[in-house]
């Protein structure tokens, strides 16, 4: 359904840019073959409005003209419609190259590549490349969850999805019926932040204990979209980076070197063991599991818990 729009609105888009004269609706629908199947005359008409809201929406001048006869005909003026030559200075040109080499997903590299090159056909400055093969540091965007293109694509078109997620202490899935708003990358981990229908609140989940297809759903959102700045500053207080208090471990020696950069205090106890004060938010019993029995929690009794019930998740796989 989301091809078989997208390709009725090149088409109007296409048919008010090559015309030299305003265009009925009555033309219109005779030109492009989606609206001659539209069936009656109120589904083209509502049909046809829609397309061209959207069209405005994404930045199309419509102009719409009345004829001496009454009637009334629309057309997109090409100079209305034409961008401003595009200039960049070397730095510029060296940032847009450096954006392009940063995702690996097939998608988004066809389209950066893409753009690269008409830009470089226009005239952009070739930019000294800081990362060409003679570097030791190449930037990356790993992207290796299959739910990641559905959920950007979902995101970009603001349409709910559905799909069965895993919590971390949870032995099964369970459906999550989701208004997607934005994806996340931290610590090399990709998170969707949206509006959970079934719990009725916001929520965000890591990509990769989606399980299974990511669907799409018919219809408009029912919440808000929060501003950029909030979803990602839920995104980081969820996966772990916002701490509200502090927690006691114990880690053994010569080990959760990540641990020990983000601890406040260390102190030695001996036998191989030492004990750490570090940050905890939401998200650190998920992050001290991964170290497995190289950390005990002391305490908050609450983070002991959890993590407790994270490790006998995974032993019943």
């Amino acid at each position: 359904m989301a091809i078989a729009k997208a390709e009725r609105l090149m088409n109007l888009a296409l048919c008010l840019l090559g015309t030299r004269r305003p265009l009925s609706k009555r033309e219109l629908r005779g030109s492009i073959e989606a609206y001659l199947e539209a069936g009656a005359d109120d589904a083209f008409n509502r049909m046809f409005e829609r397309d061209k809201d959207d069209l405005r929406e994404l930045g199309l001048v419509i102009e719409t003209v009345e004829n001496l006869d009454g009637d009334t005909g629309y057309l997109a003026r090409r100079d209305s419609n034409r961008l401003p030559p595009i200039t960049l200075d070397a730095e510029e040109a060296a940032a847009l190259g450096l954006a392009a080499k940063v995702w690996q997903q097939a998608r988004l590299a066809g389209a950066a590549s893409g753009a690269l090159q008409k830009l470089r056909a226009a005239g952009m400055p070739e930019a000294e490349d800081a990362y060409e093969v003679h570097s030791a540091l190449e930037p990356r965007i790993p992207v290796h969850e299959a739910a990641f293109e559905p959920l950007m694509l979902a995101c970009r078109d603001r349409r709910p999805v559905t799909f069965d997620y895993r919590k971390a202490n949870a032995a099964r899935p369970e459906q999550r019926q989701v208004e997607p708003w934005t994806l996340e990358c931290w610590r090399g981990h990709w998170y969707l932040a949206g509006w959970d229908r079934g719990r009725g609140a916001e929520r965000v989940f890591r990509l990769s204990r989606i399980t299974g297809k990511v669907r799409s759903r018919a219809g408009a959102f029912t919440a808000e979209v929060p501003d950029v700045v909030t979803v990602r500053e839920t995104v980081e207080s969820w996966a772990g980076e916002t701490a509200t208090r502090t927690a006691l471990i114990r880690l053994r020696a010569d080990s959760g070197y990540p641990l020990r950069a983000r601890a406040i205090s260390v102190r030695e106890l001996g036998d191989g063991w030492e004990e750490l004060e570090i940050p905890y938010g939401h998200g650190l019993d998920a992050w001290l599991v991964e170290f497995g029995p190289d950390v005990v929690v002391q305490e908050p009794a609450d983070l002991r818990a959890d993590v407790v019930d994270r490790l006998r998740a995974v032993a019943k796989d």
